[in-house]
């Protein structure tokens, strides 16, 4: 079984500038606008996240896939915790889904991270926010991600997930 997390396309490409700019042997950037432009055109060190999210939707409603997105899971982390949880099979009552909900929540990650940093090394945790794309996104930029968005999910069960609009 397949667990797939997708995010908001905006959101993705923005917080994979930092991954690559802070991972040994990826190629770094000098600039938001130069990253952008290979990401909208799919050279970005992962690949396009447009063709990634056309195959996965191929496999949307495969009995051995689950296809969730951050956002729904920001939005009610406890439910995520079950959904997966039902879907590999696990059985949780409700004091142990909190309790992983609560050890998934950005701020206890955080709080993880701090702890441990020394034995793990560069972990990156950014702010954990939906829609942070909105600070660094020129309108061009939003409007090209847009076009593409339309051009490769729109009418597809993966787009209506990831609520787009």
């Amino acid at each position: 079984k397949m667990l797939v997390v997708f995010r908001n396309p905006k959101d993705t490409a923005f917080i994979l500038l930092p991954f690559c700019n802070n991972i040994p042997g990826l190629p770094k950037y000098s600039s938001w606008d130069s990253f952008f432009m290979d990401f909208i055109s799919g050279k970005v060190c992962y690949g396009s996240y447009f063709d990634y999210a056309m195959e996965w939707n191929k496999h949307i409603d495969d009995e051995n896939v689950l296809i969730m997105t951050f956002e729904e899971m920001k939005e009610n982390l406890e439910e995520a915790v079950k959904k997966i949880s039902e879907f590999f099979g696990f059985s949780m009552n409700e004091k142990q889904i909190q309790e992983v909900a609560g050890r998934g929540t950005f701020t206890a990650m955080r709080q993880k991270f701090e702890e441990t940093r020394k034995e793990f090394g560069q972990i990156f945790l950014r702010k954990g926010e939906v829609g942070d794309w909105k600070n660094y996104f020129s309108e061009d930029q939003s409007k090209e991600v847009d076009a593409k968005f339309e051009a490769c999910l729109a009418g597809t069960k993966l787009g209506e997930m990831l609520k787009y609009n």
